[in-house]
């Protein structure tokens, strides 16, 4: 078999911006070619972006991707072989496909045969499935195509097909998003294809935030055997050029160049001209490491791609917000970030200075607006309206009402995007105000357990410290009533996250986990609270998947429920 140069682009689309695509697509491709790349490969629908969701059941939108099709037909590298993923269609059915491109036509249509529908996936809502295994020619090498889950059932009707072909290589499309524990659950997938398709297997994978999914990246290729030969970096763009023999794939290296063929080279891999280069390049990055760059990705992605130029964080001088604002300095700079403290007369001497402290650590624009006044006025107002005037969740809430009213104040006539601040555990036990503390355009934080926070805060500081080491000690508290603490009105983080975890994540009934040795009272509660708040949960602002299963897309429950188990 002839030796093949294959270039993997690890790339960053945005859904729905189909010439913008088109046009890095091409560029792209010549920056591979004239490194000597003869087989280029796009991620799973890099044209039009992941995930496309109801946009495929407009006629219009595959029209207009089929006119995209054509044009890159025409203006891609006529000597190589270049793979997109795209939306097609052949008059009767909607495809996930990879298009094949060579001499300036198209030279082939791969239509994905096994359509997830799982989790965050729906795309039998969307797509048709395509029934065929497909190989072409590429300089002597026969090479077959998989677009993502078809690599991922090795028994299943896409890999027994196309093993049937005995291809020389096989090529995996994919826009895999990120949680926890992904890349290895990945790696022992494509390991399994190769093997069960006897030949090396390139994968390549999405990168970038999309809404609440974070792509990771870390394309790989395989040799027949399941072992790893290459990796690309996480959470960068990146081409990923291999050498295939017949032995495998060797000759590997990541080409530390940015994608943008009109950008200037750098010495290393930048996700975006205008924002702060990248430490280093993850290729295997601690835990916490992935989970905060997973973070960064997402946050940024969200902000720039929506036309955001400036964010604000409420800061409390909690664990919370102090985590949030810090996420969003690294991700866009101190330049595009303000915070904004707003008091109340239950705030303590130790918090407000937290607040003042990391603001000034971080370098960020910065406010202070007391809502004690207002405060007062809104309860002079209802007091004759209220049952009764003695102190309560009303008076609380309401704080936090005032200040979600203040700092969407804000937002409208600075033209910020408000990130709130609450995390998963809040928002499963509905320990969150709607339209306080919940009010805002982007939950950074939403699927980060409580203890996870705090992990990932010490994490930070050893990186360089920002966060005042008092407000990672301090008990956590909202500060809504004189000597408050989240313990009052939950069970301690470190025994409700594993009751949330097991519940939320793992689907255990009450019985399975008291079973399992977890404390039946906290049990008990931690359930009823997580069920009495769906109503909360679904009007949240989106936010970044890290778990196994997030809320929203991940975990779709009925509000009007009189189940309990």
């Amino acid at each position: 078999m002839k030796n093949l140069k294959t270039a993997l682009i690890q790339f960053n689309p945005t859904v729905g911006d189909l010439e913008g695509n088109a046009s890095r697509i091409v560029a792209e491709t010549r920056n591979a070619a004239q490194a000597g790349a003869q087989l280029i490969v796009f991620p799973e629908l890099a044209l039009c972006g992941y995930p496309p969701e109801d946009l495929i059941l407009r006629p219009q939108f595959i029209q207009d991707c089929a006119l995209q099709l054509r044009h890159l037909a025409e203006q891609l590298p006529k000597n190589v072989f270049t793979v997109v993923g795209a939306p097609v269609t052949d008059g009767t059915g909607r495809y996930n496909a990879a298009v094949v491109f060579h001499g300036g036509k198209t030279a082939g249509i791969y239509r994905k045969m096994l359509l997830p529908n799982y989790g965050v996936f729906d795309e039998k809502r969307v797509f048709d499935a395509g029934n065929t295994a497909f190989t072409f020619n590429a300089f002597g090498v026969k090479v077959g195509i998989h677009i993502c889950e078809d690599s991922w059932q090795p028994d299943g009707a896409a890999c027994t097909s196309l093993a049937t072909e005995h291809p020389d290589l096989v090529i995996n499309l994919s826009a895999s998003p990120y949680h926890r524990g992904k890349r290895l659950e990945r790696e022992n997938v494509f390991s399994a294809a190769a093997k069960k398709l006897n030949a090396p297997l390139l994968f390549c994978n999405l990168v970038g935030g999309q809404d609440e999914l974070v792509f990771d990246g870390g394309s790989m290729a395989f040799d027949a055997t399941g072992s790893v030969t290459a990796r690309a970096p996480l959470f960068q763009e990146c081409t990923l050029i291999s050498t295939d023999r017949q032995t495998g794939v060797s000759a590997s290296q990541v080409e530390q160049t940015l994608l943008s063929a009109h950008l200037p080279p750098v010495e290393q891999t930048l996700l975006s001209a205008h924002l702060p280069p990248v430490e280093q390049t993850l290729l295997s990055a601690h835990p916490l490491e992935e989970v905060y760059e997973a973070l960064k990705l997402g946050l940024r992605d969200y902000v720039n791609k929506n036309g955001f130029k400036k964010i604000v964080v409420a800061v409390s001088g909690g664990i919370d917000s102090a985590l949030v604002l810090t996420l969003a300095v690294d991700a866009l700079g101190k330049d595009r970030v303000a915070a904004v403290t707003m008091p109340s007369q239950y705030s303590s001497n130790e918090t407000l200075s937290d607040a003042g402290e990391i603001a000034a650590n971080l370098g960020v624009e910065f406010h202070t607006i007391p809502i004690f006044p207002i405060f007062e006025k809104f309860t002079n107002g209802l007091s004759s309206h209220w049952k009764s005037n003695e102190p309560g969740l009303a008076e609380e809430n309401l704080q936090a009402r005032i200040r979600g009213t203040l700092i969407m104040a804000m937002s409208n006539k600075n033209g910020w995007l408000v990130l709130t601040t609450g995390n998963k555990s809040e928002f499963a036990t509905g320990y969150c105000t709607l339209y306080g503390d919940m009010a805002g355009g982007f939950a950074v934080i939403k699927d980060v357990p409580k203890m996870l926070v705090f992990e990932l805060c010490r994490w930070r500081n050893q990186q360089g410290l920002v966060i005042p080491p008092s407000t990672i000690e301090r008990p956590p508290s909202a500060e809504l009533r004189p000597d408050q603490k989240d313990s009052d009105s939950l069970p301690p983080y470190e025994i409700l996250d594993p009751i949330l975890e097991a519940y939320v994540e793992k689907d255990m009934g009450v019985d399975a986990m008291i079973a399992a040795g977890f404390d039946e009272a906290a049990v008990r509660k931690a359930v009823r609270l997580v069920d009495l708040s769906e109503y909360k949960r679904r009007q949240g602002p989106p936010g970044i998947k890290i778990t196994p299963k997030a809320f929203g897309r991940d975990r779709r429950m009925p509000i009007t429920n009189r189940y309990q188990g």
